[in-house]
């Protein structure tokens, strides 16, 4: 059975704003800062893509063991959506893109180790050096309460959506915790016209 994150929570997200309370995750992840428009943005995102695929791959040979299968379901899982958790040194102004701080990463089942991680590194320094591989860390995550909803649109748009799940937390009585804010890319940005593209916008907050 292969396991398909678009059947599971967290990413079942509604365009009406709704109140969450997310688990911890398994994250490959790796931090930086600037405009994401910028190529060092991508270089951080392929760092990732250069670790999550061999992770898959070892894992899907290790599944047809016959150990793996008394215990676990799965035997395969699809490579999960990119997601950031994006805040700013800039907080008077936050369309000022050079001021972005993110921790990028890609959820992994909870069952890759940091062994598996470290034989991926190994895996991929041997295959195609990649500068920003040293960089990458295997960490869990809580988001924890949280308000969420699903954008529909360009990037430059996401101010209507928050504004959206401010208000909810008015209504709510509940209030943010920092300026961060974590987004998950459901469409490929690469593939997916700036219209059609589909980002799940979470907050942090408490009562």
């Amino acid at each position: 059975m292969k396991y398909e994150w678009r059947k599971h929570d967290p990413y079942k997200a509604k365009t009406k704003p709704e109140y969450v309370e997310v688990s911890t995750q398994q994250y490959l992840m790796i931090a930086g800062a600037g405009d994401p428009n910028e190529p060092d943005f991508s270089e951080h995102v392929g760092a990732l893509y250069s670790l999550a695929y061999p992770l898959k791959m070892n894992f899907k040979k290790f599944a047809q063991t016959i150990d793996w299968q008394a215990q676990y379901p799965y035997e395969d899982y699809t490579v999960f959506p990119l997601e950031g958790l994006w805040s700013t040194t800039n907080p008077e102004d936050l369309t000022d893109k050079a001021s972005f701080t993110y921790q990028i990463m890609l959820r992994q089942p909870d069952f890759i180790t940091q062994e598996w991680f470290a034989a991926a590194i190994a895996q991929a320094k041997a295959k195609k050096p990649h500068p920003y591989l040293d960089e990458v860390r295997l960490v869990e995550i809580t988001d924890g309460p949280a308000v969420q909803i699903l954008h529909k649109g360009p990037f430059d748009t996401e101010p209507a959506s928050f504004a959206k799940l401010d208000q909810l937390c008015q209504d709510l009585g509940l209030t943010r915790r920092g300026y961060h804010h974590r987004e998950i890319y459901l469409t490929d940005v690469r593939k997916t016209a700036p219209e059609k593209a589909k980002t799940i916008l979470r907050y942090f907050v408490e009562k």
